[in-house]
């Protein structure tokens, strides 16, 4: 009796053990343990931040938790990218929308607290947006080729939405690149440089997609070519930079791209949950529907690959502030 006593006292101590193991191991794998913030390191209303909302409200819905969305602005997205380099006890549960901010700022603010690759694990790359070679619809330049001659002859005027926006670093590549006469005009934005655009106050742009889309379907502006590595299915008939073939533009490929990252510290754990999360939410049919109004097409890398991706386009934007002669 005793003997039985003991047998079923030890089988029923060893489960409670293994129950024990197993709760207090789901436990420990258990992430997120409390709200994500996901830090946006622009004011309300633009790109960045509109498209960091979107994920948010889907990436709380797939992770069942709440994604608190916080603007931190500043400095070409170098002031909300350097409080998150510099970690802290929220570092874990703390995410960022990155930009081409994040490595244009690296090569234009000399004395940067951070470094834009090693600081920084790499989750995501959420959406591309091209830009679009522009100009007013009264222009006597029908494509790039004759934009370019022209522009070997005279000085033509490019308007961006301030210094070191993927706009103004677009049309310092396509200058450097062609060797033209061009002089950047800056706006504090791209609604205050819409305008000029449009009235032929400057010669052309080098546009974020949203931007001007509808003014090239209206008939307002005039697309030249798109910046990505192919054609937009927004703009079919509009040929690639990269596609001229000529004043060594075959080199010209560049988006605006949009994507999360984090601190070095964050946790394995969770980089897998949250990659998992963000690869689920970029097949939502809400997402994609988000990413066409947009004129975007959906990231295609996470990870490595976007590290590499990141380490690549600090190396192009270093060369072409150093070339161009642009520090803040």
């Amino acid at each position: 009796m005793n003997k039985l006593l003991s047998a079923t006292c030890l089988a029923a101590c060893s489960s409670a053990l293994a129950l024990g193991l197993t709760v207090s191991s789901a436990s420990a794998n258990e992430w997120p343990t409390d709200d994500i913030r996901l830090v946006v390191p622009y004011a309300p209303g633009g790109t960045t931040d509109v498209l960091s909302r979107r994920v948010a409200d889907l990436l709380q819905q797939e992770l069942d938790t709440n994604v608190v969305v916080e603007n931190r602005p500043g400095a070409g997205s170098t002031v909300g990218t350097g409080r998150l380099a510099r970690g802290g006890r929220d570092a874990d549960h703390t995410i960022l929308m990155a930009s081409p901010g994040h490595t244009i700022g690296a090569a234009i603010y000399p004395d940067l607290s951070y470094d834009p690759v090693d600081d920084f694990v790499f989750l995501q790359n959420m959406i591309d947006i091209p830009n679009v070679m522009v100009v007013p619809a009264d222009s006597p330049y029908e494509n790039v080729i004759e934009f370019v001659e022209a522009a070997k002859e005279q000085n033509m005027t490019f308007s961006h939405s301030g210094v070191g926006s993927s706009i103004h670093m677009s049309g310092e590549l396509f200058k450097t690149l062609t060797e033209t006469n061009m002089t950047a005009v800056p706006f504090a934005g791209s609604g205050a440089a819409l305008p000029a655009l449009l009235g032929g106050d400057v010669d052309v742009s080098f546009e974020n997609m949203p931007t001007v889309l509808s003014h090239i379907r209206s008939g307002d502006l005039r697309a030249l070519a798109v910046t990505s590595a192919e054609r937009s299915e927004y703009l079919p008939d509009v040929p690639t930079l990269s596609e001229v073939g000529e004043h060594n533009l075959d080199q010209f490929i560049t988006t605006a791209w949009f994507g999360l990252i984090a601190h070095s510290s964050f946790p394995e754990e969770a980089q897998s949950v949250m990659q998992e999360a963000l690869a689920n939410v970029m097949e939502r049919e809400e997402f994609l529907d988000f990413a066409e109004q947009l004129g975007a097409e959906p990231g295609q890398v996470s990870g490595d690959a976007f590290k590499q991706f990141i380490v690549e386009e600090v190396e192009r934007w270093d060369g072409v502030a150093q070339q161009a002669g642009i520090s803040q």
